[in-house]
């Protein structure tokens, strides 16, 4: 539960973060005006940290999954106290990755989107943020998926106790649920994809990152109703809380 409950914290702060520049872009649009304001690095900076830190959520997630199954009597690895270093470890990281390129004088403002941003060409630090924030957690979560798949098949050719197969095969089909998930986000961030992918060979569209944003946007709200739907404990919480709630207006009404 601690890792479905990161997750929606850092799907929380991907959310603020977005809301933000959204908030700020519309404003300029609406003045017709093309400023950058103080905190326009600083929202550069949550928006690179914010993503990095919701895709290795469900990193974490997996390789909860994994241990879980391929180690249940490791029960260190199963406790809240290394699921928090964990969160810990991966919220540090992603806090810490941007800085790399945020005082190098490489981020700039781009008056076509309203946002400060690593220009899209050929660069170390583009391959770098993309490799840290969208690579290295994704290619992970599918390694751990085959990963498990195959120690699963290997469990039901083995004598094992039915008990312990079944776990397993319960906690297989929660690492294909965030398979999906993630696939989910593969699928809506690949106009983005592209858009990088041409600025190495290149000038990028216009307003490549306005294109870009409403597929993010959408990924991440798509992302959370999947988690929703697949997590029961998150769904069976926020359901019996809607209903108490519910219960209690209309008893005040009564």
């Amino acid at each position: 539960m601690m890792m479905t409950a990161n997750t929606c914290l850092s799907a929380i702060v991907v959310g603020c973060s977005s809301l933000s520049m959204c908030i700020f872009i519309l404003g300029n649009d609406v003045k017709q005006i093309s400023y950058e304001d103080l905190l326009c690095i600083l929202r550069c900076y949550l928006g690179y940290a914010s993503c990095a830190v919701f895709h290795y959520s469900f990193l974490l997630q997996s390789i909860y999954r994994y241990i879980t199954v391929v180690y249940p009597f490791r029960l260190f690895w199963q406790s809240a106290r290394f699921q928090a270093l964990l969160i810990c470890s991966t919220w540090i990281f992603s806090y810490m990755f941007p800085i790399a390129f945020m005082f190098t004088n490489e981020v700039i403002y781009n008056a076509d989107n309203q946002i400060c941003q690593l220009p899209l060409r050929f660069s170390f630090s583009i391959i770098y943020a993309t490799f840290c924030i969208y690579a290295i957690p994704v290619s992970l979560i599918m390694f751990i998926y085959l990963k498990l798949v195959r120690y699963v098949k290997g469990m039901s050719k083995r004598v094992t106790p039915v008990n312990v197969l079944a776990r397993a095969e319960k906690e297989l089909r929660i690492v294909q649920r965030t398979v999906i998930i993630v696939t989910i986000l593969l699928a809506l961030g690949v106009p983005y994809t592209i858009i990088i992918f041409m600025s190495f060979f290149t000038n990028p569209p216009k307003y490549h990152f306005r294109i870009a944003f409403i597929f993010i946007d959408v990924s991440v709200a798509f992302m959370m109703i999947a988690l929703f739907k697949f997590t029961d404990l998150l769904r069976t919480s926020l359901m019996r809380r809607v209903n108490g709630r519910a219960n209690m207006v209309v008893a005040t009404i009564t």
